[in-house]
């Protein structure tokens, strides 16, 4: 792993605002306000070495059998299976999640492995045709060192997502987590070192924008796979336009809509919804930002359901008795924009049906907030990450269609509705990569393709699909001795 990440003792929270490289990086439990972690940020002279380092390690990591990285793959699933409950109690400290969901986060880890190794050989196997004594060959290779970005949502699982099938693929990584969560990325990779994962193959390099600028504008990376906002992977986007031989796969969030039309269980729709759109806070890019409703007593019936299982929500620290629904957003700055993203849509004409408030003024805690912005003739396309959901009434299923569509994402969208017929037109006509019927929109499968379009990625879908970008295919005419001769156009001797 890295020698240049040190774990310190705890100390008060730095201003990472204006964080560089070099300087003190302090994570905090978002309930609390106690530090977690304690370190210091690479330098650029500290990620060129790790970079080094891995591009030393590669050709022997990549001369492996498959089998041998698969096996100790596995192995890191199993301590990872080992560990959990130890890894859980960090991501809920480092991230204020409820310890329920942190402890389902490390099963999501381990599983990708399993998942990662099949989608290997079903997406980059290899596949040998014989024709003529010549053999048509199709294998993949490693693309060499690839960086990733990780995000603070799910610090272990979605970096976890890109690192798996990187490794499996033979390629060597060079891993930043996101600054807000280092000890989880940190503790990912001790966990890969107990495995038996060789030297140098994976190294973390912790920091903030200074570091990531840092990695990902290094002229000695193969690619760059990351997950997080739309105007970071916008820029990087523009970054790696000269680099069209280094492979980008993005990953960048939506505003997801959720359709509700013709459903005769008011209540069992308010909890989808409820999951769709406040589940982790609201902090998954899954997450639905709008919801969708016929005009009069359907939907009517349906927004009073939503607000009453609403106002049952828990809202509590990770490790509280009973266990809440959802912790705090991931720090006081999330909680402002948040806050100042609803006092905008109140001032545009959003009517409120349940507002979202602070209970806890010292910690970023909020409660889930609905508001309804029919009339607001205009209406923002962003992607607000929090528990903060959008209300459109419509007339007619088409209005209803247009509405979904009417974003510059395209990552999730969902319908809930008991007519089949109803979800085969929505799965037609609906601009997204991940849909969702009579199911929360934040229920994405590991082992399906991940990814979205518009602004929401670059048609390098994650999950099952992540072997796609992890390997280059190479297509070979081999046979065993010398054979082509030349039967026209040579003169007779």
């Amino acid at each position: 792993m890295s020698p240049f990440d040190k774990t310190g003792a705890p100390a008060p929270r730095a201003d990472q605002a204006g964080l560089d490289a070099g300087e003190i990086l302090v994570s905090t439990n978002p309930a609390t306000g106690e530090a977690v972690w304690r370190g210091t940020a690479a330098t650029g002279a500290q990620v060129s070495a790790a970079i080094a380092a891995a591009r030393s390690a590669f050709p022997d990591w990549a001369r492996r059998p498959f089998e041998e990285r698969a096996a100790i793959a596995t192995t890191y699933a199993e301590r990872m299976r080992e560990r959990k409950e130890e890894l859980a109690r960090l991501i809920a400290q480092e991230t204020g999640k409820p310890f329920w969901e942190a402890l389902t986060e490390i099963d999501s880890v381990a599983a990708k492995v399993d998942i990662s190794i099949r989608a290997y050989h079903e997406r980059t196997g290899t596949r040998v045709q014989e024709t003529g004594g010549m053999r048509q060959r199709v294998a993949h290779k490693p693309h060499g060192v690839l960086a990733v970005l990780g995000p603070y949502n799910f610090p272990m699982h979605l970096a976890n997502g890109h690192i798996v099938p990187a490794l499996l693929a033979g390629n060597t990584v060079v891993f930043k987590p996101s600054e807000e969560t280092p000890a989880c990325g940190l503790a990912m990779a001790e966990v890969w070192q107990e495995a038996g994962l060789p030297e140098d193959v994976l190294y973390v390099v912790v920091g903030a924008a200074a570091t990531g600028r840092a990695l990902t504008g290094h002229p000695d990376i193969d690619g760059l796979l990351f997950t997080g906002s739309m105007p970071t992977g916008l820029a990087l986007h523009r970054q790696f336009a000269e680099t069209p031989h280094k492979i980008l796969a993005l990953e960048m969030g939506g505003n997801n809509p959720l359709v509700v039309w013709g459903t005769g269980d008011a209540e069992a729709a308010a909890h989808v919804i409820a999951q769709s759109a406040f589940l982790s806070a609201g902090q998954r890019c899954t997450c639905a930002r709008r919801l969708i409703l016929p005009a009069g007593e359907e939907g009517n019936r349906v927004l009073d359901a939503l607000v009453a299982v609403t106002e049952r929500l828990i809202v509590g620290a990770p490790f509280d008795e009973p266990q809440p629904f959802m912790g705090p957003v991931i720090n006081r700055n999330a909680a402002r924009r948040l806050l100042a993203a609803q006092d905008g849509l109140l001032a545009a004409g959003g009517k409120p049906v349940k507002l979202m408030t602070r209970p806890v003024e010292a910690r970023p805690f909020l409660t889930p907030g609905i508001i309804d912005i029919t009339h607001v003739s205009t209406r923002a396309d962003e992607e607000h990450f929090g528990p903060l959901l959008q209300v459109i009434r419509v007339t007619d299923f088409s209005a209803a269609l247009d509405e979904a569509n009417a974003t510059r994402y395209g990552l999730a969208a969902g319908l809930i509705s008991d007519d089949e017929a109803l979800y085969t037109r929505f799965w037609a006509e609906t601009r997204a990569g991940v849909l969702a019927w009579n199911r929360p929109t934040t229920g994405a499968a590991s082992a399906s393709p991940f990814g979205g379009v518009g602004l929401s990625g670059n048609h390098r879908p994650s999950a099952w699909y992540a072997a796609d970008y992890c390997a280059f295919p190479v297509a070979s005419l081999e046979q065993d001795t010398p054979g082509a001769p030349i039967r026209t156009g040579l003169r007779s001797t």
